[in-house]
């Protein structure tokens, strides 16, 4: 075993690195170094937050979008800048000093006696616990387990252990930004009979009550007898120790326990679907949880909108005894008398014979081996109150008068609560009633009358086509997206087209959005907008961008997408340092993703669609830089047998239209072939075709009069040079876009071909013919329709559409 472990120990050497999830003690991490737990679910190292300049090393889960901090090792003794070093010292200790040349801890390990074991490692487990042990004989000194910051792992103890002296409590950061600690504490109340306290300060804010045996008398929904699914408790209470320690029942699931800056303690499950985190539980939430609340000897009810005072007990009174609370966080324990070793029975004999005694309860309730453990009262009680299906059974000294009262309001209070039942089920019932009623005739109502270009505030997005089929798409609050969008904050702006500006948003629950809001004065309208969200409506395919719904109300017309955080392909080929990234494997990736979503429109939905807008602008790229096809406002749909159509209104982008569109408003699935081709060409070289780029000629043209003689590899884009990639697959790419832009439209194949050619080899292709539009001139557009009027972009011009989601800043 030593031998292995030497071997180890010296490969990490020699590699001059730290080994995973490991920091070995002759080694340091610097600014900018991590490790990661085994599976990589956490990650140690150095971190700012938010737009801070301060740095802090702590450990974070590393596979979820979200940032997510759970343990800061120096949270009050943060760095100014990134020249931070964490190493051992020669006493052993795992340090973290401001520079390399310092000697004085800004933190440490702080183990009192000095480790001379060489084999001393720093280790972070697959649980989030850095923990420094000795890695031969697996002895451990020291682990952040130990020392918890505002956040409780599954597996992590809270509470004392008289062994090493170590009281394990969360602390509240002082803000979100800042780690530091704040004002909040949850810990272990030892007094008395144990039980958990949040404080604020030396103040309690708010406790959970006593341990019952099946989980805390006042956090209802963590009882074990609730069936939670998502974690286990167990509660050590004996002369070693007081601990609680929170276990996850299915270890793929993400969840944590926190004491926020506000003074909620929360249970957070990540909910990955959803890319955020969701709250399980939070306390206190209710005015009855706030410590107190009801004042000395008095209990909260919160149907109530009073509270309940308990009366001192006279000893010696004629049939005396106790009244019974059901369902009662019990009042503070840290005043009460314990005795483990009595029954109920006898536990009610004890406090009857004590005139001192006030009250009592089981400490631990049926469940776990019948009631039993005695808690009594003996002076003023604090904190108690009632819950409708929690809590456990509370016994209150009194006297004959006060335990007549007590069943007679017990009695009245049954009743007002069946009336109060009975009457909400009613009004429960009357209202599904009249919603059914009214969802029905809006129902008939929309089937009876077509869509109309004025919507009604608040109105369901409807539309019915000739044949009559209603379509309909989620309709989200314009109040939705102003919150989303900051109100549509500059520094959200993605971008602007022809149809208006694009903004990027955060709905409630996380999900990042994009809003797509029709100018008043864009060239598009109400049939553009119908278009686009009649057809993405029906088309669902990897390679398609996808529609979460729209907005329409009065003038104002917005279509929501999903948000695509590389925002589209001309960002990253138009821009030599994003195009540097791209190497050619992930640019045929996304070649051949395009042509898949093209054939999709073209034959594999259920429709025909033809896009007539294709271009890099267009082409959006998600955080898998997978290519998904946008824009479908100028898309036309084709049924039955249909292969062409001609228009009177040409619309599009210069570069990108094929001959017959651009000329004389034919356009067919050819048409977006074209377009096809031209990216493909554009994408191998890194170059607009719209510009000039030698003398007359555009991109298309100088690679045509390249393949001619010979030369087509002087065209690739250099900054793939370093790359190895075959010259003779990214030939075969060259040669079907020169075969997708030939000038007539015959002559070019079709989508599914195009795809079919890509695995095959190039020697089984036709030679191409002369492309269209190699002089670089734009076309002259005869448009008959002179209220349409031609919409071509050229250069510097955007097309009615030319929608592009790039970054509005300057490079």
């Amino acid at each position: 075993m030593k031998i292995v472990f030497i071997f180890f120990f010296y490969f990490c050497l020699l590699q001059s690195c730290t080994c995973d999830d490991t920091i070995m003690r002759t080694h340091s991490m610097r600014d900018g170094d991590v490790i990661f737990s085994e599976g990589k679910r956490f990650a140690f190292g150095f971190f700012s937050l938010g737009v801070s300049n301060l740095r802090y090393v702590g450990i974070w889960y590393a596979q979820i979008s979200e940032q997510t901090v759970v343990w800061v090792a120096n949270r009050d003794s943060p760095m100014n800048d990134t020249s931070g070093v964490i190493r051992f010292s020669s006493s052993g200790n795992l340090c973290i000093y401001a520079s390399a040349n310092r000697t004085e801890p800004l933190w440490s390990t702080n183990v009192s006696d000095s480790i001379l074991e060489p084999t001393l490692v720093a280790r972070l487990s697959p649980l989030g616990n850095l923990v420094l042990l000795d890695s031969v004989t697996g002895k451990g000194y020291w682990e952040s387990f130990d020392h918890p910051t505002d956040s409780s792992l599954p597996f992590m103890r809270l509470g004392f252990t008289r062994k090493d002296g170590l009281d394990r409590v969360l602390t509240a950061w002082k803000s979100p930004g800042d780690p530091s600690s704040g004002a909040f504490t949850y810990r272990i109340n030892r007094t008395g009979f144990p039980q958990l306290i949040l404080y604020k300060g030396l103040t309690p804010w708010w406790r959970t009550g006593s341990w019952t045996g099946l989980g805390w008398s006042g956090v209802p929904g963590m009882s074990r007898r609730r069936g939670s699914s998502i974690s286990r408790s167990s509660f050590v209470n004996n002369q070693d120790e007081v601990s609680l320690t929170n276990r996850v029942t299915d270890a793929s699931v993400l969840t944590r326990m926190m004491v926020n800056e506000t003074g909620n303690v929360q249970r957070l499950i990540w909910v990955a679907t959803e890319k955020r985190w969701n709250v399980f539980w939070s306390v206190p939430k209710e005015e009855c949880d706030n410590y107190a609340h009801c004042g000395l000897n008095g209990y909260c009810d919160p149907t109530s909108s009073a509270s309940f005072k308990i009366n001192a007990s006279i000893c010696g009174r004629e049939k005396e005894g106790f009244v019974r609370l059901k369902r009662v966080k019990i009042p503070d324990t840290s005043v009460a008398s314990v005795d483990m070793n009595l029954t109920l029975k006898e536990c009610k004999q004890r406090c009857l014979g004590n005139c001192s005694c006030v009250a009592y309860a089981s400490a631990y309730h049926e469940g776990v081996g019948g009631a039993r453990g005695c808690l009594t009262w003996h002076g003023d009680m604090l904190d108690a109150r009632i819950y409708m299906n929690s809590g456990q059974d509370f016994y209150i000294r009194a006297d004959r008068e006060e335990i007549e009262r007590w069943n007679k309001d017990g009695l009245l209070r049954k009743r007002r609560v069946i009336i109060i039942v009975i009457s909400l089920i009613a009004a429960v019932m009357l209202l599904a009633v009249i919603s059914f009623c009214f969802v029905r005739k809006r129902r008939k109502s929309n089937r009876e009358r077509r869509y109309s270009t004025t919507l009604a505030p608040g109105s369901p997005f409807r539309f019915e086509e000739d044949r009559g089929r209603e379509w309909e798409l989620p309709l989200f609050e314009p109040n939705t997206i102003v919150t989303a969008t900051n109100n549509f904050a500059f520094r959200n702006k993605l971008g602007e087209g022809g149809f208006g500006p694009v903004y990027k948003g955060v709905l409630e629950n996380g999900m990042e959005i994009a809003v797509k809001r029709l100018a008043k004065n864009s060239g598009q309208g109400m049939e553009e907008f119908k278009n686009e969200v009649k057809l993405i409506s029906k088309l669902q395919h990897r390679n398609l961008v996808r529609m979460l719904g729209c907005c329409v109300e009065s003038e104002e017309k917005m279509l929501i997408y999903e948000y695509l955080p590389n925002k589209s392909l001309d960002c990253f080929i138009f821009d030599e340092e994003q195009r540097s990234e791209l190497n050619w494997p992930k640019r045929m990736e996304i070649i051949c993703g395009i042509a898949r979503g093209i054939l999709y429109l073209h034959q594999d939905s259920r429709l025909r669609i033809i896009h007539r807008d294709l271009k890099a602008s267009n082409i959006l790229l998600d955080n898998e830089m997978i290519p998904k096809i946008a824009d479908f406002g100028m898309a036309r749909i084709f049924g039955g047998n249909q292969i062409r159509g001609s228009t009177n209104r040409v619309v599009g982008t210069y570069g990108y239209m094929s001959p017959e569109y651009a000329m004389e408003g034919h356009f067919s699935v050819k048409s977006d072939v074209y377009s096809f081709g031209v990216l493909i060409l554009e994408i191998i070289t890194g170059k607009k075709n719209s510009a000039f780029h030698k003398e007359s000629l555009n991109l298309v043209g100088q690679i045509w009069d390249l393949w001619n003689k010979g030369e087509a590899t002087k065209i690739v884009d250099k900054l793939m040079n370093q790359e190895i990639y075959d010259e003779s697959e990214v030939m075969k790419c060259v040669h079907i876009g020169l075969l997708c832009v030939q000038e007539n439209a015959s002559d070019r194949p079709d989508m599914p071909s195009v795809v079919s050619m890509f695995g095959h080899k190039a020697n089984d292709f036709p030679p191409p013919k002369h492309p269209a539009f190699t002089s670089g001139r734009k076309p002259h557009v005869k448009n008959d329709d002179s209220t349409s009027g031609a919409y071509l972009s050229g250069e510097n011009s955007n097309s009615v559409n030319d929608i592009t989601l790039t970054d509005v800043h300057g490079r």
